[in-house]
């Protein structure tokens, strides 16, 4: 899939609407740092995240302004969006936070990114000792979670190689292995498939299965193992994130009926999707089979976190989050069932919502894979 590159309208669109969202929390603005917030606002990735503050100013009573360090001035000015903001830049040995200052309402509250550095925030708040801050994430929890459909295009084709490069893992032998072996062998097919970075390769085989987050180790694979599966990375500058557990050799009974409850409880969630239902209940419709089942207190984590210019971010699906669904929200559903020192089961899709369901972004099949 061929991805469109994002305009200068794109941008402009997207500060607007931080602008639009910071005044219906009754807030001043938003102040963005270097991190995904920056990418997602202006298209710019600093080479380097140092202590010169690079800050963007989003408010309802100046154009957007992007305060830079003069040495990145050049960077700054070829970001995608850079045409959508008025470049500001200060050179060492002057007072950035005094230029900042000049932008900002002394007595205004403003939403910071959470990846800002507390030395820039301390100095802002010397600067204009009666300003507040607040974190972006705790009073404007979904200004990145509503994708538009080309950030759903590049979440969709993210899925596509992930699940390509499963479905090729799937096929080399495991019995003798290490994890780490296929785990490696897993990130190399990710990269194959189009993925500039993996940010993680989870293979947990027997009793590693029942440690969500396992990763890879030394054990080596052995016949009778069930194997958890879960990987992804960013491709195109958006994520993918899946799960797959498969079996080497015939399984048990109980791993057999262990995965079917896992299974059911992904598909339970997954139909619970429409615009206008909570959080928690994405959650709830998982949580509800399992513990059914009698295996709740081995349901050991939330159902699902959103996904975008990172593989973790707003929204979440986990009790207390009564935040509704909106069509364009993407995150993964993901229940699973951990028994300590035998194995474990976990399946997991990244799920759009659309305008009256929801859409998986990950298709490869649900079943039980048996590999060699």
């Amino acid at each position: 899939m061929t991805v469109r590159p994002f305009t200068t309208k794109d941008y402009a669109r997207r500060m607007e609407r931080a602008v639009s969202q910071a005044a219906g929390a009754g807030l001043t603005g938003v102040l963005v740092t270097p991190g995904p917030d920056l990418v997602h606002f202006t298209g710019y990735r600093p080479t380097a995240i140092t202590e010169r503050i690079t800050l963007l100013v989003l408010d309802a009573d100046h154009d957007p302004h992007l305060i830079v360090p003069v040495l990145e001035r050049p960077d700054a000015a070829a970001a995608p969006g850079a045409a959508a903001v008025t470049i500001t830049d200060w050179a060492d040995g002057s007072d950035p936070y005094a230029a900042a200052a000049r932008l900002l309402d002394p007595r205004g509250r403003y939403a910071l990114s959470d990846s800002a550095w507390a030395l820039h925030l301390l100095a802002l708040q010397e600067a204009l000792p009666e300003s507040r801050y607040t974190s972006m994430t705790a009073t404007l929890p979904m200004l990145r979670a509503v994708k538009d459909a080309d950030e759903v295009d590049r979440l969709a084709a993210a899925g596509a190689a992930a699940d390509a490069a499963y479905e090729q893992i799937v096929r080399v032998r495991f019995a003798g292995r290490t994890e780490t072996d296929i785990g490696t062998e897993l990130a190399g097919l990710l990269r194959e498939h189009g993925h500039s970075q993996v940010d993680f390769t989870v293979v947990g085989s027997g009793p590693n299965g029942a440690n969500p987050h396992h990763e890879m180790g030394d054990r080596v694979i052995a016949e009778g193992d069930m194997v958890v599966l879960d990987f992804g990375g960013l491709k195109d500058g958006y994520g993918s994130d899946t799960t797959r557990t498969v079996h080497v050799g015939p399984p048990t009974e109980q791993e057999r009926t262990v995965f079917e409850i896992v299974r059911q409880a992904q598909q339970a969630a997954f139909e619970a999707v429409q615009p206008g239902v909570a959080c928690q209940d994405i959650d709830r419709a998982a949580r509800k089979v399992i513990e059914d089942a009698g295996y709740g207190e081995y349901f050991i984590h939330r159902t699902g976190h959103g996904i975008g210019l990172t593989t973790h971010e707003p929204p979440y699906m986990v009790a207390g989050e009564r935040q509704p669904l909106v069509p364009g929200m993407c995150f993964s559903i993901e229940p699973g069932i951990y028994l300590p020192g035998r194995f474990g089961v976990r399946i997991e899709d990244i799920v759009t919502v659309t305008e009256n369901s929801g859409r998986r972004l990950n298709n490869t099949s649900h079943e039980l894979r048996i590999v060699e």
